[in-house]
């Protein structure tokens, strides 16, 4: 271990009593000294001049020289991370250079420590003097990726509590600051990169792990708490590089390229005509093309994010080795198909993409051919026919990759909400004697006033959109309505499908509705109408309930929690394990994943309109209807019933996704209630706390700026208003996200039961195609899939993005507590938060047991694990990670 120290003789106490009071072997382990001490002038009389001099006062560990200050050493250990391989070459560079001699006064680590009091005579905060470390000639070659470093700072007698500590990198490279330890008890959990002085010459400031609300924070921390926000909040001018901290909005105009050609411009969100939340702003030049446009990041000027957004080097691996797993699995089947043409003759030929078995060895022997091929879903059951069952179509409504778009249906026929000018009638051509024959001996009518019809409603998502789609000669989509039957099994039947097309030809019908078979032509048909159905569901998921209403939303309340939240502050302190990654994930987003030609509309039917399909979908989106109960009352699932456990009663009892979410939502709930109380007792302490205020004010009117005007927004004037906000933010970033998230590989990873898009529409009687269609359904149904090599490509995506790494931080797993070291009612409360998440562990894994639970258990059922709170490293369908952090 480096160790760089500065001597200091006769050290002594620096602390108060009610700092001492923690750790009272502080002065037992100082050794008793002796010091000269000059005696006031009324000891004159008792002692003679050279009696005054010579007497000696000896103190038990602290020696007070009354009319002189006495210094004395405060001891710490700085715990760091290096780049071995960066470290050294700066080691040998230091070594060569013949003027490192000359510069030695400038080169290592200055910290100062700030007092929590003020110095009366100045105004300003008691500062130590400065402890220099300079790890550059005895790095250790075998280093673990965190170093400590022993470090002495020379202080006054008087100086009071450290609350703060200066950090000045006058190095060549940055460091990770990990964390700073004073005597053993003190602690300042700092976790952030420290630049070079020459790059960025503000002194980082960094506080104790205390938290405080602002207006009770010490006097001597004050000024430093304001300048570190105003450090991170920019002035909105410039372009931002890798090493800056600052945190800004701007609209998605960055998702475009058209100087590349026009076909890769598209449209600005973020406005009145596209609402859309606001993203990180990067201040790149704009495209030649057009100056509303922002230049694509490149290499000589990459994606920005905040420096301590940044993914860490084991996230990184995770994503780098998942990016090469996919190029090796994509890789064997490139070169086939390249040789052997990539068309579908059969569902063997899709089945040969994987594996035979999953090997669940700890020494998995694999042929040369399984290296290159993807492990099968263990989710999705291949069966010989190898189409989406019906039963299972219902089931993954509910437990499957999009659980949240099923809503209850209350009329019909559904009635759309687009304008009838342009899009054609309202009313659905669903009909009764549609639906009759599937109702058990019930009527439309009745079998709503029994709340037993479901509907997943596609139609106005897509509609809008679909002359643009359909223009591609490779994609054909519908705008789809099903219909669900709640069974007396508890389990969801479909029992129609809406199809339809843009009102083009007053003679030729837009829409059509195709019920379950009856012979093997409509089995066809059926099987088609459910692929066109999951297409749609696809690109729901991913757009709108993944990327919009978690990924985008969660955005602008990280911003502005940075910008005005201090990490001194307990709601900061709260959320900060939530915030993780976020803002790094949805900038490589934007550079790949829904950027213009990228991955999602290379991948899913909705193309160039991708995001424009968002923005639609923003306009009806709701932070009220965000938190659990309230979005399942929305689509009709649940009633408020407080007699029930949650306060809700669930209309299909055995729904996982609600059943196993309201656990953790009360979790939630429970945890920050006692939080917040703690720290805000009435609705004067709310209304008092600028931080907070600013914070939320900011989140929603310049953040969500487009949607600022809403009445639905949640007040916050109580400590209730913001239990309810805070517990929907945590909800969002760890839960629902990873419900829709980690499911994506073994729901979505075989192609047939859920196609990301389609290739050919259904065909009529008169249609050319429809004798091909009688010939050859099987060849028929198989054609209208995407290609083998997209197929492998979709499987790598999400494979790649279904993967936990191996630093993941799961909800209830709290790393650092010390924050609340004097509060020991938080430190329970976490406590029980994290037994609660182990209780729900079980009862998951108790659930998925019972074979009363149709939707998840029976022969061939696979168990519902993605809000099982807990999992280990890769491609596993559980674990609920405490952000949104892939």
């Amino acid at each position: 271990m480096a160790a760089t120290k500065i001597e200091i003789s006769g050290p002594k106490s620096l602390f108060s009593n009610e700092f001492l009071c923690n750790s009272t072997t502080l002065l037992i382990s100082r050794k008793r000294r002796t010091v000269k001490v000059r005696m006031p002038v009324a000891a004159t009389a008792a002692f003679t001049a050279v009696q005054m001099e010579a007497k000696l006062i000896e103190l038990d560990s602290i020696k007070v020289i009354p009319e002189t200050p006495v210094q004395f050493a405060v001891s710490g250990k700085v715990t760091v991370e290096y780049d071995a391989m960066e470290q050294m070459k700066e080691l040998m560079f230091n070594w060569w250079d013949s003027s490192k001699t000359a510069i030695d006064a400038q080169r290592g680590v200055f910290l100062q420590l700030v007092s929590s009091d003020i110095d009366p005579r100045t105004g300003k905060a008691k500062v130590s003097k400065e402890a220099i470390l300079d790890w550059s000639r005895d790095l250790p070659i075998n280093a673990d990726k965190f170093v400590t470093h022993e470090v002495q700072f020379l202080v006054d007698g008087n100086f009071g509590v450290p609350g703060a500590i200066l950090v000045t990198n006058k190095n060549s490279k940055e460091f990770y600051l990990k964390s700073i330890t004073l005597e053993g008890f003190l602690h300042f959990d700092c976790q952030s990169w420290v630049q070079p002085e020459k790059l960025h010459p503000e002194k980082r400031i960094f506080f104790t792990n205390k938290a405080y609300l602002p207006n009770e924070t010490p006097m001597g921390l004050r000024e430093l708490r304001e300048k570190a926000l105003r450090e991170l909040r920019g002035n909105g001018e410039g372009v931002r590089v890798l090493s800056d901290r600052i945190y800004d909005y701007d609209i998605y105009n960055d998702l475009g390229n058209p100087d590349k050609g026009l076909e890769f411009a598209r449209p600005d969100l973020g406005g009145q005509r596209r609402p859309y939340p606001r993203r990180c702003r990067t201040g790149r030049p704009s495209t030649n093309l057009d100056p509303k446009s922002e230049s694509p990041a490149n290499e000589m000027m990459p994606m920005y994010v905040p420096r301590d957004e940044a993914f860490s080097d084991g996230k990184r691996r995770t994503v780098d080795a998942g990016s090469r797993k996919g190029m090796m699995n994509n890789l064997f089947p490139f070169f086939k198909h390249s040789i052997e043409g990539d068309s579908i003759n059969s569902f063997a030929d899709i089945n040969n993409l994987y594996k035979e078995s999953r090997n669940r060895s700890n020494f998995p022997v694999e042929s040369t051919a399984d290296a290159f091929k993807f492990d099968p879903p263990n989710i999705v059951s291949r069966e010989a026919s190898c189409c989406l069952r019906d039963d299972e179509f219902g089931r993954f409504t509910l437990a499957g990759m999009n659980p949240i778009s099923i809503e209850r249906l209350k009329v019909f026929p559904p009635v759309s909400k687009l304008d009838p000018s342009i899009y054609g009638p309202t009313q659905s051509a669903l009909r009764e004697e549609h639906l009759i024959s599937h109702l058990d001996g019930m009527s439309v009518q009745q079998a709503i006033e029994k709340k037993k019809l479901f509907t997943l409603d596609y139609h106005d998502v897509f509609l809008p959109f679909l002359s643009s789609i359909n223009a591609h000669p490779n994609r054909k989509a519908y705008a789809t309505r099903t219909i669900f039957l709640l069974t007396q099994f508890g389990t969801l039947k479909p029992i129609a499908i809406e199809l339809s097309l843009p009102s083009t030809n007053p003679f030729k019908p837009s829409k059509q509705v195709i019920t379950p078979p009856e012979d093997a032509t409509s089995n066809w048909q059926w099987q088609l109408a459910k692929a066109h159905v999951c297409s749609n569901d696809s690109g729901a998921h991913e757009l709108i309930q993944h990327w919009l209403r978690t990924h985008a939303c969660m955005e602008p309340f990280i911003i502005a929690a940075r910008r005005h939240l201090s990490v001194m502050h307990p709601i900061h302190k709260l959320l900060h394990p939530h915030m993780r990654y976020t803002m790094d994930i949805n900038a490589r987003a934007r550079e790949l994943l829904i950027n213009a030609d990228g991955i999602i509309e290379s991948l899913f039917s909705t193309k160039e309109c991708s995001m424009e399909i968002t923005s639609l979908a923003y306009k009806n989106w709701r932070f009220d209807m965000e938190s659990l109960p309230a979005d399942l009352i929305r689509r009709g699932i649940a009633e408020q019933d407080p007699t029930e456990p949650h306060g809700i009663k669930l209309l299909i009892e055995d729904y996982p996704y609600a059943n196993d979410g309201l656990l953790i939502w009360s979790a939630i709930e429970r945890l920050v209630k006692d939080y917040v109380n703690h720290y805000y007792p009435d609705s004067n302490s709310i209304r008092s706390d600028s931080e907070l205020n600013t914070w939320y004010y900011e989140s929603t009117n310049v953040g969500h700026a487009d949607l600022r005007h809403e009445t639905w927004w949640p007040k916050l004037s109580t400590p209730d208003d913001l239990v309810s906000i805070l517990a929907t933010l945590i909800w969002i970033s760890s839960a629902k996200h990873a419900a829709l998230n980690f499911g994506q590989y073994h729901y979505g990873g075989y192609v047939p039961v859920r196609p990301p898009y389609m290739r050919r529409l259904i065909p009529n009687e008169d249609d050319p195609e429809y004798s091909n269609f009688v010939s050859d359904p099987e060849g028929y149904f198989l054609s209208s899939l995407p290609s083998l090599k997209e197929m492998t490509f979709l499987l790598s995506v999400l494979d790649m993005l279904s993967t936990h790494s191996d630093d993941e931080e799961y909800l209830g797993d709290r790393k650092e507590l010390s924050t609340w070291r004097g509060n020991p009612e938080i430190i329970e409360a976490f406590y029980r938060f994290s037994m609660e998440m182990k209780a729900i562990e079980k009862e998951i894994d108790r659930r998925n047991s019972d074979p009363k639970l149709r939707n998840r258990c029976g022969a061939g059922v696979s168990p519902y694990q993605l809000l099982v709170p807990f999992s280990g490293p890769g491609v596993s369908c559980r674990g609920v990670p405490n952000s949104i952090s892939i």
